[in-house]
């Protein structure tokens, strides 16, 4: 199977997205737990948003599996993060 080119593009995007947003909750919440559920609830709000602005204003295109695709990204961003915030790596 193969992957359209923008799909990677919202994945990159996606693992940069979740990185920024698990440190910034990790800064600023008290719990891995509940800084790591922040930042995956911002990267849903951020990556569906978009696309439901795009559907609404008819700027861009809307496709479901591009938030699909950064939400991936995302958790692939978060992950090293939250391993190196609660000293695993």
């Amino acid at each position: 199977m193969k992957i359209a080119p923008d799909k990677w593009r919202h994945f990159y995007v996606g693992i940069a997205m979740g990185a920024v947003l698990q440190m910034g909750a990790g800064w600023l919440l008290p719990g891995a737990l509940l800084a790591t559920i922040a930042a995956f609830v911002a990267s849903f709000v951020i990556s569906y948003g978009f696309e439901l602005y795009s559907l609404y204003t008819g700027h861009g295109h809307y496709e479901f599996m591009d938030a699909v695709a950064s939400m991936i990204g995302a958790v692939c961003g978060m992950a090293p993060i939250f391993l190196y915030q609660n000293g695993y790596i």
